[in-house]
């Protein structure tokens, strides 16, 4: 199966080459031909890595020996053995996303994407090294770096706004080992990363792929764990196979959620798709009116991760909806010169159909954190309290009582200020000391990777302005 830019289709590659890739030349994403349909009735009952290896390999058909790729991906890495497991928190079913090296989403994504991008190298007999570029917002760079790191004929470089992640994101990036590993701040905010290394891709002559959700081997792996959480649902006798269930979808970049639109295309019975967005809530907006418009202010909130206003992945849902390359060609270009565009009612009506918007405030989300922690004992981090509210308002707003999942994006740990804010405390202005008085006060246990952390030696301490985003690479 070949794959096509979502601005032209005659901008083709193989999976193996889209992957290497990342992005299209035409500055488009790659997206498959035609998405795959599956057996999911038979997947949702295998466990994690064969249903990965299934799930991934439908997606990227050619990159093999894919059972071996999972495998080295995911064995030992996680300390769940589900790898995501889900958790009966009151009236939801919490997926837990953060169990892996870095304790966010991202490490299902990033422990796989290394050994889909090593394997489609050597099969394109690609010779020359391949330096991957990252802008985060958070959680990849760190997922990214540690996925990486050390990987033969590889570097990374990872691009965070200065001051936009939390003191523990922050930390997990610059203390990073590796000797192909690169982590620079930028004066500026997510969007002002992200636009950066789309223009040195444009700019930059050499071999050049991204991390981010941009990249088509980045998003296939999400998409294991939408099966997974129906298939724990259904042997638990929740429900029952064919039965519908909602997902809420903390979101920024938009591929996550993405991530659950193609788990529906392949066969998953999957109902309303949450898109839970914090202050930042121009997605809501999206959904809501069908006109995407960035130019608004870019607000800093307990949910970094979420502070996004170009959202890249939901180019690649305009294309699945519309399948008009044209179109979305004018439309990215439209966002790109002027700001905003506006959707064709019809395509709209497609998108409503499957998908739902809704924000949270910081207020709100302490609530959340401190209402779910008290009532039902559950600890979330910002994040998924922004999922949590959303779906309540959904369920209020439309009574529909379809069996909901909320996705728990990070550990509340890497929030730590936030977090024990919500619960009444006062939170130390250094979040290590934060770290520590949340353990305290909630006994629940810190991922193993965030100890310490504070007494790591800071390896990258150079803040850039975004002008220089591409000399710095160059010299690399």
């Amino acid at each position: 199966m070949f794959c096509h830019s979502t601005r032209d289709e005659s901008c083709r590659a193989d999976c193996a080459r889209a992957v290497l890739e990342g992005l299209a030349p035409d500055g488009g994403l790659y997206v498959p031909e035609k998405i795959p349909q599956v057996d999911a009735r038979a997947f949702v009952n295998l466990p994690f890595l064969p249903l990965a290896t299934g799930v991934i390999s439908a997606i990227l058909p050619g990159i093999s020996p894919m059972e071996k790729l999972v495998e080295r991906a995911y064995t030992g890495k996680f300390s769940s053995p589900e790898v995501t497991p889900t958790v009966k928190a009151g009236p939801f079913t919490v997926l837990e996303l953060f169990h892996g090296p870095t304790s966010a989403f991202k490490d299902v994504a990033l422990c796989m994407l290394p050994q889909l991008l090593t394997a489609a190298k050597t099969q394109e007999g690609m010779k020359e090294d391949i330096l991957i570029l990252t802008a985060t917002s958070g959680d990849t760079g760190k997922a990214a770096l540690e996925g990486f790191r050390d990987v033969p004929g590889v570097k990374i470089c990872v691009f965070y706004p200065e001051g936009g992640v939390s003191q523990v994101q922050e930390a997990q990036m610059v203390t990073q080992e590796g000797s192909n590993v690169f982590v620079f701040g930028v004066k500026g905010n997510f969007d002002d990363a992200q636009s950066g290394v789309k223009g040195i891709f444009a700019a930059a002559d050499r071999r050049l792929s991204t991390a981010n959700s941009m990249n088509l081997g980045r998003l296939a792996p999400q998409i294991t764990y939408y099966f997974k959480a129906y298939g724990d649902l259904l042997q638990r006798g929740e429900i029952a196979w064919g039965q519908k269930v909602n997902f809420s979808v903390p979101t920024g970049n938009f591929g996550d959620i993405l991530a659950g639109y193609l788990a529906k295309e392949m066969g998953l019975p999957v109902g309303k798709l949450l898109c839970a967005s914090n202050e930042n809530n121009v997605l809501t907006d999206f959904l809501t009116t069908g006109t995407y418009d960035r130019r608004r202010p870019l607000h800093k909130t307990i949910s970094p991760s979420m502070d996004i206003l170009i959202s890249s992945n939901l180019e690649r849902l305009l294309y699945f909806v519309s399948r008009d390359t044209s179109l979305v060609k004018d439309l990215m270009e439209k966002l790109n010169k002027e700001g905003h565009y506006t959707l064709p009612e019809a395509l709209l009506e497609k998108i409503q159909a499957q998908f739902w918007g809704g924000w949270c405030s910081d207020e709100k989300g302490k609530e959340i954190i401190s209402r779910v922690y008290g009532d039902l004992g559950y600890l979330c981090d910002p994040h998924t309290a922004a999922g949590w509210a959303v779906a309540e308002e959904y369920r209020a707003k439309t009574g529909d009582d379809t069996p909901m999942v909320v996705l728990s994006t990070a550990s509340p740990y890497k929030f730590p200020e936030a977090v024990l804010s919500a619960l009444g405390e006062a939170a130390p202005e250094d979040g290590f000391a934060a770290l520590d008085r949340l353990r305290e006060k909630t006994a629940v246990p810190v991922p193993k990777n965030l100890l310490g952390l504070a007494q790591k030696p800071r390896l990258h301490t150079r803040v850039i302005p975004k002008e220089e985003m591409l000399s710095c690479v160059l010299g690399l």
